[in-house]
């Protein structure tokens, strides 16, 4: 029992920790405000992890590597402490000899979280849009999404009023987030 009670919370902060910096990146790509209260509540969390790793590695111009290497070392940790929590400390020399399936399941952990994260983003942004279009939060959620929905609305018919893309990406990242899982059992497995 206490195993999984620390596993569930484990998930929780790491996960939270995790689309954090994943948000922090993505505001960055496209430009968000860094004033928004959205972006200061970003910096405020994580900062502590982001500044060290800036004199690391530094920003591109439409990419916050520092931010996108943060939540790689957060996936990494919570693969680690997720593999000590369930396996128990007697099975650490089995670590070692797991250390590749390891780094690459932290990988595949980051890509799930960003998916998470573009799939309630883009649900907030849909739902938000039908009860309340005129929301104070409604221009952050569009400067987030746009980049995305745009190429798939020049893809998709137009239907007026009525806009596809959103379901669509949806869709898109509940397959991709099936095909994560599944890659995801194979590392677990090995």
């Amino acid at each position: 029992m206490f195993s999984e009670v620390f596993t569930f919370l484990i998930n929780i902060i790491f996960s939270l920790f995790g689309v954090a910096l994943l948000l922090r990146a993505w505001a960055y790509a496209t430009r968000l405000h860094p004033f928004n209260p959205i972006s200061q509540t970003l910096f405020k969390v994580t900062d502590w992890l982001v500044l060290p790793l800036r004199k690391i590695v530094k920003n591109s111009m439409r990419l916050d590597w520092p931010s996108l290497l943060g939540a790689y070392l957060a996936a990494l940790l919570y693969t680690l402490l997720i593999f000590i929590v369930q396996s128990g400390l007697a099975h650490l020399t089995v670590l070692f000899s797991l250390l590749p399936q390891l780094l690459l399941l932290a990988l595949v952990y980051v890509v799930r979280w960003a998916l998470s994260l573009v799939l309630w983003v883009i649900l907030g942004q849909a739902i938000l849009s039908w009860v309340n279009p005129g929301a104070p939060f409604m221009p952050v959620l569009r400067t987030l999404t746009e980049p995305l929905l745009a190429p798939v609305r020049r893809v998709l018919p137009n239907l007026g009023a009525l806009d596809l893309s959103p379901l669509a990406i949806i869709i898109l990242t509940q397959l991709a987030t099936i095909v994560l899982n599944n890659i995801s059992m194979r590392l677990i497995g090995m």
